[in-house]
């Protein structure tokens, strides 16, 4: 994974790093950086990037945490599964469990249809209380550089790791559409302020792009809290 140089983005004066390719293949480099748009001059908050909502499910740590951590994420990137299993549990520990972060997850199936299967399982678990368990599961057993390959039956099998209690109701979730548009509402989200690839992030408005080192989510949180 090789990070690249850092980039000025309009004028709130944001920094974008350019991030590796999230597709698995190879490390190779993607010198994309957040597009800048008409809504680029905005704030995460006037852009509803944050949601900030009560119960939820997509969400860890207080709505008025002084720190908001946006993910924008495909559950077969093999770099985003890097980022659940290496990072958030750090920031989980040392920044939500005392208040100080909330993490918002924002469905971005980039990866065809198998990303698009699993985000409506990912909601699916949501249904029942149980997003955050079948997350981790997913990403817990995600190869360390290719794709995860997704097919009905092993989503179910995430889900019962979950434990989500009633997995016919899942099943019959995860083969309808009724999760379409507010998985491509959070895609549209993406696209309007040019998020390039997965894993992304914004953290009080600024971008970090890519499964970077833990301690420049620390860093990064650790600014945003001190208003810097």
């Amino acid at each position: 994974m090789i990070v690249i140089a850092v980039l000025a983005v309009v004028a709130v004066g944001l920094l974008v790093y350019l991030a590796v390719d999230p597709a698995g293949d190879g490390g190779a480099t993607d010198d994309a950086a957040l597009a800048e748009t008409p809504a680029a001059a905005a704030t995460a908050g006037e852009l509803g990037i944050e949601r900030r909502h009560d119960d939820d499910p997509f969400a860890l740590g207080d709505p008025a945490a002084p720190v908001a951590l946006v993910v924008f994420s495909d559950y077969r990137c093999p770099f985003c599964a890097k980022f659940s299993r290496d990072t958030q549990p750090v920031l989980e520990d040392r920044f939500v469990e005392p208040g100080t972060l909330r993490i918002e997850w924002r469905d971005y199936p980039l990866m065809g249809e198998q990303s698009m299967l699993a985000a409506r399982a990912g909601r699916a678990a949501a249904e029942q209380g149980r997003f955050w368990e079948f997350n981790r599961a997913v990403y817990a057993a995600a190869p360390e550089r290719a794709k995860a390959e997704f097919t009905e039956q092993a989503l179910i099998g995430f889900a019962e790791q979950a434990g989500v209690a009633d997995v016919d109701r899942f099943t019959a979730d995860l083969r309808g559409d009724g999760f379409d548009a507010a998985i491509n509402a959070d895609v549209a989200l993406a696209n309007s302020i040019g998020v390039p690839s997965t894993p992304a992030f914004l953290i009080n408005g600024t971008p970090l792009l890519g499964a970077q080192p833990t301690e420049d989510f620390v860093r990064a949180i650790d600014d945003a809290r001190a208003g810097r």
